[in-house]
């Protein structure tokens, strides 16, 4: 039973790991009227942590392979909590980017040792399936949950509550932690080349930053030179990693058609899913005029269905195979995406909480089966690296998420809003309803409704974009899984 007591204390620390990755999103109004972020520094202030917290998981992963998992994990909780109450006593913005910063080094240290701590407790194939079913869950749930809990918070005491709130969990999981959890590692003659942890890094934060520049500056901007500062950046990282003896990244893994597969699934659907999450509570409180904590529970259906759908998993997977059910997980996104697209006369609720509840649907199948399908191909001495990429696509999926179809969004919204002067209004749909709050009567009326209007057109346009995406990635995931591939950590 002691290692169904470690997956809690695993479970436990992923779901507030994954929680901080959306808890602002509702909060974000809130934060806005006490803080006044530019736009930009909106944007930052939400994608900051996946992006540096994706960054560093490939180097966490290697580091816990070699210098203990169980030590990095409780190391990791340590620097989260601090960072939580670094974040929690933020005054200006950019001390809160600082403290998402450190909350996103924390979390790096914890994610990948959840994942091969799981491999290394559980060998029995059928538990171990079970186990990851556990730990999928609970990295979407946190995802999905950290909205409805951000709500609650929010309403009752203000944004800096959602930091708070990790105290508690992150003192009680070291506690177990530090009693339950055995230690593990693999032992390397070859020291960690430690040049390419900033190499990688500064591809990510290049590549995001160009994306953010070139959505809102236009080709004659400095964009185009960032983004193939990026590119270049990341080729260098991988051909170093091909030359290494013991790299920080075995890029060799994706050799292997299915681990490519199932890599994509997890970024492209963590993509689409992260920026509906931060667009739809926008489009919520804003549009809808919906309360933080009525915004935070109107996106339960996406956590419920996640959850249970993640559970399934291990079952769908050994009845009908992984291929179908990376599929039919894809199949459930662009569905979602596509009601919000075509949805007739704006868009209400009922369409939403479809969309969510497909969503839902399928990020638990997507995780859960490409989890397994990693952890599968990766020798146990890798077992790190393996559950690096596996969690890096998560991360990097929200944050690309937010980035790219989050500036899609604003492009769009600017867009609509063409005719109108005002800058206040074009900057974002939080300040137009800011500032027709200002203004006040049948003016601010109409500017309210105008901006509105540009905001639901703005979505459709986006959720149209992203169901084309992941339609793409559902075709090259039927190209690269062959029809009787097994994951043997998927219960086969």
């Amino acid at each position: 039973m002691r290692r169904w007591g470690v997956l809690a204390v695993l479970a436990a620390s992923l779901l507030i790991v994954a929680m901080d990755a959306t808890i602002l999103n509702v909060a974000l109004p809130s934060l806005i009227d006490d803080m006044r972020p530019g736009a930009l520094a909106q944007l930052w202030i939400i994608d900051v942590y996946g992006l540096v917290l994706g960054g560093l998981l490939v180097t966490a992963g290697a580091v816990g392979d070699r210098w203990g998992r169980r030590r990095l994990f409780l190391t990791g909780l340590a620097v989260f909590g601090a960072a939580s109450i670094a974040a929690a006593l933020s005054a200006q913005p950019w001390q809160l980017i600082a403290a998402r910063v450190l909350l996103g080094c924390g979390g790096a240290m914890i994610m990948p040792s959840t994942l091969s701590l799981i491999r290394h407790v559980f060998a029995d194939a059928r538990e171990r399936a079970t186990a990851i079913a556990v730990w999928a869950a609970a990295a979407g749930v946190g995802v999905a949950v950290g909205p409805v809990l951000g709500g609650t918070l929010v309403e009752a005491f203000g944004w800096s509550a959602a930091f708070w709130v990790n105290v508690p969990v992150i003192l009680v999981t070291f506690t177990m932690g530090a009693c339950l959890l055995p230690e593990s590692r693999t032992p390397s003659s070859v020291p960690l080349n430690l040049f390419d942890v900033p190499l990688s890094i500064a591809g990510m934060v290049a590549l995001v930053g160009g994306v953010k520049q070139l959505t809102k500056s236009g080709l004659w901007s400095t964009a185009p030179l960032l983004l193939l500062a990026g590119i270049a950046l990341l080729v260098w990282f991988v051909r170093r990693q091909l030359r290494s003896a013991d790299p920080l990244l075995d890029v060799r893994l994706f050799a292997g058609r299915p681990f490519t597969a199932a890599a994509l699934v997890t970024f492209v659907g963590m993509m689409g899913i992260g920026a509906a999450l931060y667009l739809l509570s926008l489009w919520m409180q804003y549009v809808e005029g919906y309360s933080p904590l009525r915004a935070g529970l109107h996106m339960s259906p996406l956590a419920v269905a996640l959850l249970v759908s993640s559970l399934a998993t291990p079952r769908l997977t050994a009845k009908f195979g992984v291929r179908t059910v990376l599929a039919a997980g894809l199949v459930a996104l662009v569905l979602g995406f596509a009601a919000i697209a075509l949805a007739q006369g704006g868009l209400s609720y009922p369409v939403v909480a479809f969309a969510l509840v497909t969503f839902g649907i399928g990020d638990g199948m997507g995780i859960t089966a490409s989890a397994s399908v990693m952890l599968a191909a990766a020798p146990p001495e890798r077992s790190g690296g393996a559950a690096a990429v596996s969690e890096t696509a998560y991360e990097l999926g929200v944050a690309f998420g937010v980035a790219l179809l989050g500036s899609v969004t604003a492009v769009a919204y600017r867009h609509f809003l063409d005719s109108v002067p005002t800058p206040l209004i074009k900057d974002s749909i939080g300040s137009a309803i800011d500032h027709a709050a200002d203004v006040g009567g049948p003016a601010g009326e109409h500017i309210a409704r105008v901006a509105r209007e540009a905001y639901v057109d703005a979505l459709h346009l986006t959720a149209g974009v992203s169901a084309v995406l992941i339609a793409i990635t559902l075709g090259l995931v039927l190209a690269l899984v062959p029809r009787t591939f097994q994951a043997s950590g998927s219960g086969h």
